[in-house]
């Protein structure tokens, strides 16, 4: 179709006033044995981009996955506010199941922030990679603290020590807070100042999901992940051993009884958080069925963790229905059974704390 001038120019402000920016008009002289004939008009959109939420792994890991770090986080204050508010479980193994929990609550927080990795800056999500890194490593060293305490009473002639639980869990403390501050200044330091880029970027990749800008590099993860192998191979040994001393002890009394559910339950979460663990490994790799094989494992971690540590346990049931429940509670499940009593003669412990 062709146009004389005064066309042209109308059409020129129509097109103007009517198009968006996704829109752009295109005038093209014609040409005929070197004289020109007209103008032809084109209105060209832009092509149909698809929405990036429609992708599987885009969903799977902007939606799926906070979903479940949700879950976990949930799991993880449960059991800290359970052992931190009744007062039976308020000893020394609690006190490190608390503090342990809420180290992995805060690692679940950081993650989800790693996640979300367009909207923050590099600075930002370093944070939060040494946040989470710094968490996990704490949460391994007060399991660590917890098979020594254990593995020490079994193997201690006597357990009748003139020291409160309280005493012992302030230092406790210095041992795990120091180590973990200590190391983790440490790790930020050679990332920031000995780790090269090539380093940093073999692992912080902006182009892949699980490795944006700003990650720590090799070098700081090593400083990092080092200890946590060295608790690891420590608990093996602590749990053989007290394996072994548990075997050859003939008869034991009610602090060795109540131990030896406090060993149980280190055995349990040693295996459950040593897993996560060796997940978290495999997730750096490129291949994202090993991505989602960690998204599983941190998915199954946190209720795992609350099985292990309330659900599983008469003791903290009982204590719980004695605590929240009565016997015309609306859930019948919760109701206290008339053939339920607690273990290791608690039962002056727990009359008023209904």
């Amino acid at each position: 179709m062709r146009f004389n001038s005064m066309e042209v120019e109308l059409i020129r402000e129509q097109v103007k006033w009517l198009v968006s920016l996704s829109m752009w008009v295109s005038l093209q002289e014609v040409l005929q044995d070197g004289d020109q004939v007209g103008k032809l008009f084109a209105l060209v959109c832009n092509p149909h981009v698809p929405s990036a939420w429609h992708d599987t792994e885009i969903l799977l890991r902007r939606i799926v996955d906070p979903m479940c770090h949700a879950v976990a986080l949930c799991c993880y204050i449960a059991v800290a506010v359970i052992h931190f508010v009744l007062p039976q479980l308020r000893d020394l193994v609690g006190n490190m199941v608390t503090t342990l929990c809420v180290c992995l609550a805060v690692g679940q927080v950081a993650d989800t922030v790693r996640i979300f990795t367009e909207f923050t800056s590099p600075r930002v999500y370093l944070l939060a990679d040494a946040i989470l890194y710094a968490s996990l490593l704490g949460a391994f060293f007060w399991l660590n603290s917890a098979g020594y305490y254990i593995w020490k009473t079994f193997r201690s002639r006597n357990v009748f020590l003139r020291i409160t639980d309280g005493r012992k869990y302030c230092y406790y403390s210095m041992y795990v807070w120091s180590c973990t501050v200590g190391m983790t200044l440490f790790a930020v330091f050679a990332h920031l100042t000995l780790d090269s880029d090539d380093n940093t970027m073999a692992i912080a990749d902006k182009n892949t999901p699980q490795n944006p800008e700003g990650a720590i590099g090799w070098l700081g993860v090593a400083v990092f992940f080092t200890p946590i192998a060295f608790t690891v191979l420590i608990n093996i040994y602590f749990y053989a051993s007290t394996v072994n001393i548990i075997k050859r002890m003939s008869t034991y009394g009610r602090i060795h009884h109540k131990m030896k559910y406090s060993f149980v339950t280190f055995g349990k979460l040693f295996l459950v958080m040593a897993l996560g663990w060796v997940f978290l490994l495999l997730a750096w790799t490129p291949q994202s069925g090993l991505y989602y094989s960690y998204m599983v494992s941190n998915a199954l971690q946190g209720p795992l963790v609350l099985y292990i540590c309330v659900c599983s346990q008469k003791r903290v049931k009982f204590l719980l229905r004695k605590a929240c429940c009565y016997d015309k509670c609306c859930c019948i499940c919760c109701r206290p059974k008339e053939n339920e009593v607690p273990e290791w003669g608690e039962e002056s412990m727990a009359m008023n704390t209904r």
